[in-house]
């Protein structure tokens, strides 16, 4: 099967209304919500706030049109995937703006990034297949191992990376031979609801089907009989949520949750070279992704000459709005975590601890604006290093003996991902292993891959997504058995 696509006909309206994507059709609704610009505080839009009725209708759709889209093989699903890519790269400037504009993060670097990621994303994975496994082949018996569609999978995504994130759990869901029902986050659905709308115009309808509107919308999802899998991307509290909620009909679910995700260096490390990446590291994104370092272990020995250049090199930095090119950390994107920060801010600073940078919030701003700071060698107890910030503050703590940083980077309900950086490398990898994460890096970070398995342990999560492993969270296994 060849999906052509001419680019020019694949452009549409950024300026036009925003709207759901239901079986098809773009539909609006009677009940709208604002949208606001995180740098400055105005209402970029408002979206539709879809109905339980409206819900109920994309379900329907996407149940409707899974048997036909299940019967399709990996090569026809795959070329249809792949055209959405040439839609999306057709849009893409406007999509990187329109990020930029409801997310906060800055449209020259982190935005243009995650669009491009994303787009490259949709085309890699439309090239993947699940084949069958012959596990057993003698003169009598044959055993063959098979994964088969879900059915409807209903996927709920954050706010932080709202393009990256939507795309890693539609691309694997629709190849593997099922149809989505997508709700994105009520902070950041304009990105989203864009993506579906381009969706319409390439995919059979009512196979990917997205609605916008409130957090009560995730609830109807995850107790509706007829979804067989919910894909969750948030907070680790939200995500126990859609475990219980889930199990009204035992949904299969992937739960990508929250992390506090230790970086050690161990000692004698060459650290000058590696500051700009740890930086970018721990304050990409305003510090808004999970898997953001969030604490930092020097040794004793060398962590004041460490935290000195850190903070000289941090000060080069410039916090404001996204669309400005010399931003290079945007707003907090939302009220509600900007709040969260307020009350993080003015704990360390009641506590006393050794503010070398920032820890001032300017409340007078207009937008969600929260200074880079670095918290010098906090107590390990002290809330920020025991809490998830999720936002530009990092406290650099010294330690003394590996061992002992090795337990108190586990010591932890969170088991997301860690890095671990030293001279020798088959010293770091061996501290690697004792670590407690679904993702640990060796003198890298943040590297990711088609092909890479992305979980947490712990209380950071359930299942896997990208790789092998993730298309196969999309199905079910299913053993034949032959008798010759």
């Amino acid at each position: 099967m060849n999906v052509q696509v001419n680019p020019a006909e694949m452009k549409i309206d950024f300026g036009g209304p925003y709207v759901m994507s239901i079986g098809g059709k773009l539909v609006g609704s009677n009940e709208t919500f604002e949208v606001y610009n995180p740098a400055t505080g105005g209402v970029v839009a408002n979206a539709p706030a879809g109905t339980r009725e409206q819900m109920e209708e994309a379900i329907a759709a996407a149940k409707a049109a899974q048997p036909a889209w299940a019967a399709l093989s990996f090569k026809e699903r795959g070329a249809y995937i792949e055209a959405y890519a040439d839609a999306l790269e057709a849009n893409k400037e406007d999509i990187i703006t329109l990020l930029t504009t409801e997310q906060g993060k800055p449209r020259h670097s982190m935005a243009t990034v995650e669009v491009d990621a994303a787009i490259y994303w949709v085309r890699e994975v439309a090239k993947r297949e699940l084949k069958n496994e012959v596990i057993e082949d003698t003169e009598d018996h044959v055993v063959e191992v098979a994964h088969t569609p879900l059915g409807v999978v209903g996927a709920i995504t954050p706010w932080n990376f709202p393009i990256l994130l939507g795309l890693w759990k539609i691309a694997p869901c629709l190849l593997t031979g099922n149809t989505m029902v997508m709700k994105p986050s009520p902070y950041t659905p304009l990105g989203t609801l864009r993506f579906g709308e381009i969706a319409q115009q390439i995919f059979p309808e009512g196979v990917l089907n997205i609605v916008s509107g409130g957090n009560e919308q995730g609830q109807w999802m995850t107790e509706h009989p007829d979804i067989s899998k919910i894909s969750f991307t948030g907070s680790t509290a939200t995500g126990k949520k859609v475990m219980a909620s889930s199990a009204s009909n035992l949904k299969r679910i992937t739960l990508e949750l929250g992390g506090n995700d230790p970086a050690i260096l161990l000692p004698e490390t060459d650290y000058e070279p590696l500051i700009p990446v740890l930086f970018d590291a721990a304050y990409g994104n305003a510090g808004q992704w999970c898997i953001a370092t969030k604490r930092l272990y020097v040794h004793s020995s060398q962590q004041k000459q460490f935290v000195d250049a850190f903070v000289a090199y941090a000060s080069t930095k410039t916090v404001g709005d996204g669309m400005d090119p010399n931003t290079d950390i945007g707003p907090i994107q939302n009220t509600m975590q900007y709040n969260k920060l307020r009350s993080l801010f003015a704990d360390t600073k009641d506590k006393g601890y050794n503010i070398r940078l920032g820890g001032e919030i300017d409340e007078s701003l207009d937008g969600n604006f929260v200074p880079i700071t670095v918290v010098d060698n906090p107590p390990e107890d002290s809330r920020v290093v025991q809490e998830e910030p999720f936002g530009p503050i990092l406290p650099i703590i010294a330690y003394d003996d590996v061992d002992d940083v090795i337990e108190k980077a586990n010591d932890t309900e969170f088991g997301l991902a860690a890095s671990v950086w030293g001279p020798d490398r088959d010293e770091a990898i061996e501290v690697g292993k004792q670590i407690e994460a679904g993702t640990v890096w060796v003198n890298e970070i943040h590297i990711h891959g088609i092909d890479i398995p992305f979980g947490g342990h712990k209380q950071s999560g359930m299942g896997v997504e990208n790789g092998r492993e993730g298309l196969e969270e999309f199905t079910n296994t299913k053993t034949y058995m032959f008798k010759k």
